[in-house]
């Protein structure tokens, strides 16, 4: 039995923005408690008695939250819904919303992370040879559901088509841990422009000044204590809605 190998390429990340002059616009994702210090920019995460500062902030992230709370937070005062498992399960509930409350006032909400990838073997060969093949032959994120479970939803093509069902703003957390992730994430800003907001998973410690430099994220969603330590990053100014 002969087996066809798959030949990888080492692909460079993509190059650094020091020639360019657009700022960098930082913002905190911040949970929601009773007496929480909310300031207009941050995006807070959905929880009970929400509702009281849902007008005072950029927007409400609903990670898995159904749509008749999305219709809820929007009737509080909502600026922005960022909807998550909602949309993930059923795309037309973003139709839906944008329809009843305006494009600019429906986000989405996707923790990502690098899709793994499983071989198998071909069983349906002709007489000479059968062959090793791969789930999937590029890098990919895939998005994850709020309590972490794979969905194998290539997040590229499942944010590009929310986008084309009328959601206006996304944020995306994602951890980068390597040459090829950076790529992914100078991908997903061509894809999505200023529409999108980038963050951490469950990184402690991303190393920001890469996602700036060689990932070309122009505008980053932190945990306060990321966002904390952020003050020298190069171009950096206050966000706006």
């Amino acid at each position: 039995m002969q087996l066809a190998l798959v030949e990888s390429t080492l692909v460079e990340p993509a190059a650094p923005l020091a020639s360019q002059e657009s700022a960098l616009a930082i913002r905190r994702w911040v949970a929601f408690e009773d007496g929480a210090d909310i300031e207009p920019d941050d995006f807070v995460f959905d929880a009970p008695g929400i509702e009281a500062v849902a007008a005072l902030c950029a927007g409400v992230i609903l990670a898995s939250g159904d749509e008749q709370r999305a219709a809820t937070l929007f009737a509080a005062g909502a600026d922005c819904v960022l909807v998550g498992a909602a949309a993930l399960d059923d795309s037309t509930v973003v139709e839906r919303l944008v329809t009843a409350h305006g494009a600019e006032r429906v986000g989405i909400y996707a923790p990502l992370r690098r899709q793994t990838v499983s071989w198998s073997f071909e069983t349906v060969s002709n007489a000479d040879f059968k062959t090793v093949t791969p789930s999937h032959c590029e890098p990919a994120w895939e998005v994850l559901r709020a309590d972490g479970a794979s969905t194998g939803t290539l997040a590229a093509w499942w944010l590009k088509a929310m986008r084309e069902l009328g959601a206006t703003r996304f944020l995306v957390r994602v951890d980068i841990q390597d040459d090829t992730d950076l790529n992914l994430c100078a991908g997903l800003v061509e894809d999505l422009g200023d529409a999108l907001w980038l963050g951490p998973l469950l990184d402690p410690a991303p190393v920001l000044a890469d996602w700036v430099d060689y990932g070309q994220c122009r505008q980053l969603a932190l945990p306060v204590a990321a966002y904390a330590q952020c003050a020298d990053l190069p171009g950096r100014q206050k966000a706006s809605a």
